[in-house]
């Protein structure tokens, strides 16, 4: 791919912008007059980048890390979890997924996405009675190059109450995952959501991040066309095809379910 600097998106100034996120989850919790956040600690960026931003924003004792680990889950993810819990001294629960899995997956003869989905769901479950139980809000860690993609799981990963997030691609998360000193070892290991060993994210999206990320920049922010992308980034016009259908075709799980005109 050729290098053009215009097309990647980046963070101008990592710290206005965490600034600017830190406000967001204060004004949110605020408003709606509770506690603090719970959020699902997996081990991976997001989540412990955002777990570092609601820490920095309210104080530790008013964010609650979830880890909902189940069969497929690596012991490095649930180690980074943990570490990461352990680094912002943050109250964190426990709670393994398996045995509810295992009632579940008998009742359909459901294919591995299903049964990834199921996770993501039982997972929204656990954050969603905590925050009812203790008046807290749920938080998100879906990035904006998620969202676009359609990569979450419409009523589990995608059920929240903020966003912190998404409103950055996932390299910008990791430039200011970096800045605020989130652990190497989270910032250099692939993105994956965990449902199966050996799944990733660029795995299953087709592309690398960086590539991705310019891709939805210029088309997105920019509002450049197919042929325009295609010849800023030296690619082929079927991965750029590919990717914005997977957009336009992912745009209902963006949305909130649809009704039909009411009677004049």
């Amino acid at each position: 791919m050729k290098d053009f600097p215009a097309s990647r998106p980046s963070l101008r100034d990592p710290s206005r912008t965490c600034e600017e996120i830190l406000s967001f989850i204060r004004e949110r919790v605020g408003e709606a007059k509770a506690k603090g956040v719970v959020l699902g600690l997996s081990g991976g960026l997001d989540s412990s980048t955002a777990a570092y931003l609601c820490a920095k924003a309210l104080g530790r004792r008013r964010v609650l890390g979830l880890l909902m680990p189940d069969e497929a889950t690596s012991p490095q993810d649930l180690e980074d979890a943990r570490l990461v819990a352990g680094k912002l001294k943050i109250p964190h629960r426990f709670f393994d997924l398996t045995p509810l899995c295992e009632h579940i997956f008998p009742l359909f003869r459901g294919n591995r996405n299903s049964r990834g989905n199921v996770k993501a769901r039982l997972r929204m479950v656990l954050l969603y009675y905590a925050a009812n139980s203790r008046d807290l809000l749920v938080v998100g860690t879906s990035d904006r190059s998620e969202i676009l993609m359609g990569y979450f799981t419409k009523y589990g990963d995608g059920g929240a109450d903020l966003l912190p997030l998404g409103g950055l691609f996932k390299t910008q998360v990791r430039e200011l995952a970096r800045y605020l000193g989130v652990p190497d070892r989270i910032l250099s290991k692939p993105s994956t959501p965990g449902f199966w060993p050996g799944q990733t994210a660029e795995g299953e999206l087709g592309v690398s991040y960086e590539l991705l990320d310019s891709i939805l920049h210029l088309r997105v922010d920019l509002g450049k066309d197919l042929p325009s992308i295609q010849r800023e980034l030296g690619v082929s016009r079927g991965l750029v095809e590919r990717l914005l259908r997977r957009m336009e075709g992912t745009e209902h799980k963006r949305r909130p379910p649809p009704s039909p005109t009411p009677p004049a």
